[in-house]
Formats: C-alpha cells, structure tokens, sequence
C-alpha cells in the first residue's frame, strides 16, 4: 500500500500511551530533556539520552538506570548540530518512535552593535540547523506517526534587550513545526514545538545568578502563578506532543503566564 494512502494510525493520546515506545532525547543531560526522560521512564517507554558532555551523560544515565528496567535507559555523545553524531545516537536505539530536542541555548546573544556575522551563525548553527539535523536524521526511520518535538522560547514573543541575534535562530526554530508538519505529512510524521518561559533548571539558576532556593522563589513570584515551574511541568507538555497523535504543526506555550504579566 501507498504509505501516503493509508491514514494516520489510532492510538491512546495519553501518556501511558508512550509505553513501549522508544523517545531520543537530544539534549537529554540535565534540566527539561533529563525531567522527560525520567518521566518517559516511568510510563515504561525505552529512553535514549544524548548530550555533548560525556561526564554529564554518564551522570544522567546513572540516575536514571537506578529507577528503570535493565536495557530502558541507554545514551550516546552527540553535538546536536552535528548530523553524523545525531545518527550514531539513532543508530544505537536502533527503533525510534518519538525524537525531543532540547540541546541549544541562547548563544550569541548581544547588543545589535556587537553581533557578527560568526557569533549569528554560531547560534543559527545550534538552534536551527540542530532542529533541521534532528528532524532529517529522524525522518530516515521514523514511523508513521511517530514524532519530532522541537524547543523554543518566549523571548521570540517578549524579548528583552540583546537577544535579537538568538531570537531570529529561534523564532526559525518555531517556524520549521509548520513547514516540516505539511512536508512530512504523507508520511504520516508530526512536528511540534513548545515555547518554554522560565523554569526551575540548572541552566536557569546558573545563568541567571539564582543559584539558591530562596533566590529562585524570590524571582518566580513575579510569575502569575506564583513560582518558576519545575523541569517536570515543562517536560510533560512535551510528553503530550508525543502522545497525542493528533498533534502536528504546532507551537505550544507553556509558560506559567510569563508572557501575560
């Protein structure tokens, strides 16, 4: 049968649905990509973490081989941009269901009279050539309705002064759920990403000076909500893309109502 002529498979679109499957998290070390494969672990699917540092890599795999089956949780360094690397880590899952990407950050960010050329490319680099590595490296062995779930920011709808250069590489990663939900459709594949606000990581408290529990709940009261969410709230939302068959094309906020205050 023409795989473009069969229809999408139906499938539980709740979590527990995601038992048995197969999810590479790019960027999976710590923070967000750690909080859903612990999460993923938990609902029974196989998790494969990928991340550039290998000490931390190996520190991710333990926590969360400790808690999972023996074979659930398995790992491989790979640079997001890097689409040979992010193939090795496909090529060690071997079955893939669902692709998350979390890897990037807001590199090259500066004042408009500083930025270069290189540091622009740096961030485009990582940001949206990572997403468009990922996606193309997915799309080999991906199956009908299977999924990728890419990562943005609210910067790219409330920015603040000096991230323009990052922005323009992220706010490219949120126009590819579209573009790449129309061209991959007749295969049967989705492509979601989350716009992420602020939330309680590593990364958070290391770049923002909010090392300390007192100073992270001293900023998040300015949030609506009252608090900063934890990287497991943030994980969820993207446990819901892969769930939910239904689902492509889109950018889903999840925030705590940051962009409203």
């Amino acid at each position: 049968m023409d795989l473009a002529a069969a229809p999408l498979p139906v499938r539980s679109p709740l979590p527990d649905g995601l038992a048995g499957s197969t999810a590479v998290i790019l960027g999976g070390t710590s923070g967000i990509g750690l909080a859903a494969g612990r999460l993923l672990a938990g609902l029974g699917a196989r998790v494969v973490l990928s991340g550039r540092d290998r000490d931390r890599l190996d520190a991710a795999l333990a926590g969360l081989r400790a808690e999972a089956p023996a074979g659930a949780v398995l790992g491989g360094t790979a640079d997001a941009a890097d689409e040979d690397a992010v193939r090795r880590v496909f090529d060690l899952a071997e079955r893939v269901d669902h692709v998350l990407v979390t890897a990037g950050g807001y590199v090259g960010a500066g004042p408009l009279e500083e930025l270069t050329p290189d540091t622009v490319r740096a961030v485009a680099d990582l940001r949206l050539w990572g997403a468009l590595a990922a996606v193309r490296a997915a799309a080999e062995r991906l199956p009908a309705g299977g999924s990728v779930t890419l990562t943005s920011g609210t910067f790219t709808v409330r920015p603040v002064p000096g991230v323009s250069g990052a922005v323009a590489a992220v706010g490219g990663v949120e126009a590819l759920a579209p573009a790449l939900a129309v061209e991959l459709a007749p295969r049967r594949l989705r492509v979601n990403t989350v716009r992420y606000g602020a939330f309680d990581t590593p990364l958070m408290r290391s770049a923002g000076g909010l090392g300390t529990d007192a100073k992270i709940a001293e900023a998040g009261a300015a949030v609506p909500l009252g608090r900063y969410g934890t990287a497991e709230e943030a994980a969820a939302a993207a446990l819901f893309l892969m769930a939910n068959p239904y689902m492509t094309g889109q950018v889903v906020t999840v925030d705590g109502g940051q962009t409203l205050a």
